[in-house]
């Protein structure tokens, strides 16, 4: 898959970019991201590693909050996570799709599925966003 016309978030040099996430669609109101599924994402018995899922959940739930706020000079930042792996992956590409589920002035939660190639559900994920003022200052590297 390749990138939107205009992606709103800047993945250079970061987790995103290092696990090959890339944005099919990217609105307020829904988010679909894939990961190719290979040694990089592999935990130690060959299957996807289900940290590499919650970050794909993450990605996807914080962009789509962000969406929502940066019109308010806000930003939107993970505060809470759970994840429910239901399948194991060897190998292929994920597709996470993310829809709110509440949206409000100082936070947002958002309902998360992952799924393999084949359609078939391999992780779901609510996840909690903070809604904030941007951090001040340049990143630390």
């Amino acid at each position: 898959m390749t990138q939107p016309e205009e992606t709103f978030i800047n993945s250079k040099n970061t987790l995103v970019e290092h696990l090959g996430i890339t944005f099919s669609e990217q609105s307020g109101q829904k988010v679909v991201a894939s990961m190719p599924v290979e040694a990089r994402v592999h935990q130690p018995f060959g299957i996807l590693h289900g940290g590499a899922s919650v970050v794909l959940a993450e990605t996807v739930a914080s962009t789509g909050a962000y969406l929502n706020v940066r019109e308010r000079g806000m930003v939107a930042v993970g505060q809470e996570i759970n994840a429910n792996h239901l399948r194991s992956v060897r190998s292929g590409t994920v597709t996470a799709t993310a829809t709110p589920i509440f949206q409000g002035r100082s936070s947002e939660v958002w309902h998360i599925e992952i799924k393999d190639e084949a359609g078939k559900l391999i992780c779901v994920s609510r996840c909690t966003l903070a809604i904030i003022a941007p951090p001040s200052g340049p990143p630390t590297s």
